[in-house]
């Protein structure tokens, strides 16, 4: 009986035995990290840069008149299209024929003048005077035309109308923009900025019309750099022959640099250091390791990244498990 207990005894030692080798052979398995892996490769990238910027006007015009006088009509009302010279709006004219009686007996009085030095009996240095004055009022009475008649300078629209018939105006009176073309002002990189030339054919995209593309052109390239954001206004004009596009609306600009062939790399596979902007990678090496490798990024390609430097075609990057890596790190790949 005794024999038997020992018997027992053993065996259940030896069982247990192996259940704890066992668990010890998991325990150890499970302390590589488990990752996953994506080969690297050269690929032709489109060098495309994207700015975001608010339509404006290509001209602004604020119609107004420093002549004090009343609003006697209005001619256009906002959305209202005008052409060049077309007119606008109409004030009173009493001063102008109060002007007009002053300039008559001051050009009579002009003309006395010079009878007089022909015939001998005046100065010339009265008839100068009074051509002097004769000419500042013609000069004022022209002024006060201009500013009764009230026209407008460019071709486009009423886009506010800030007073009405029978107002005294202390300000302008419409605002009217030329919207065709059309510009876009935008912030190109400092990095950038040799690439981009005057004349340079750009795509336009508005939010309102998706994906639809509306051709433009660099039409000034602003000559300082903000020294805060490293960055040049450009300034791109849209054809708008159509009409559909308007000031005020969020445009994407984008810029075509030709195309490069460089590293393209998952998304998933980039990580950034905290506390500073370094971005790396873990890349997974034959003997089952992985190495601690810093890159420098290029453009975002929806969800993957071009890589300018720190990759070669080829390579093993790890995308899934990077929590746990450390340089050197001993891995185990996703099955």
């Amino acid at each position: 009986m005794k024999t038997r207990a020992i018997a027992l005894l053993s065996l259940t030692a030896l069982l247990l035995s192996a259940c704890t080798g066992k668990e010890e052979q998991k325990q150890v398995k499970e302390e590589f990290p488990v990752v996953k892996i994506e080969s690297v490769h050269i690929e032709d990238v489109n060098q495309e840069s994207e700015y975001t910027a608010t339509v404006e006007a290509y001209k602004t015009n604020n119609i107004s008149s420093n002549s004090g006088a009343r609003i006697k009509r209005l001619l256009v009302d906002v959305g209202s299209r005008v052409r060049a010279g077309q007119s606008v709006a109409i004030l009173d004219d009493v001063n102008i024929a109060q002007q007009q009686i002053v300039l008559a007996n001051q050009k009579r009085d002009l003309e006395r003048a010079k009878e007089l030095v022909r015939i001998g009996g005046g100065t010339q240095q009265t008839v100068d005077q009074l051509q002097a004055q004769y000419d500042a009022n013609l000069r004022a009475l022209r002024t006060m035309q201009e500013n009764t008649v009230l026209t407008s300078p460019v071709s486009g629209v009423v886009t506010q109308k800030n007073f009405d018939a029978g107002d005294l105006p202390a300000g302008p009176i419409l605002v009217i923009e030329q919207q065709q073309p059309l510009k876009v002002v935008v912030n190109v990189n400092e990095t950038e900025l040799p690439q981009v030339k005057p004349g340079m054919a750009v795509d336009v995209k508005f939010d309102t019309y998706g994906d639809e593309v509306f051709p433009g052109r660099v039409h000034i390239i602003h000559p300082t750099i903000d020294p805060n954001t490293r960055t040049v206004e450009v300034e791109v004009t849209i054809n708008n022959s159509s009409n559909r596009v308007h000031s005020g609306m969020f445009a994407r600009v984008i810029f075509n640099f030709g195309q490069s062939r460089n590293i393209v790399v998952s998304d998933r596979a980039i990580q950034k250091q905290i506390g500073s902007g370094m971005r790396y990678v873990y890349v997974y090496k034959a003997d089952g390791t992985v190495e601690f490798r810093e890159v420098t990024l290029g453009r975002r390609l929806s969800d993957r990244y071009e890589i300018l430097g720190g990759l070669s075609d080829g390579e093993k990057v790890v995308t899934e498990g990077q929590s746990r890596l450390t340089n050197g790190s001993k891995v185990e790949l996703a099955k």
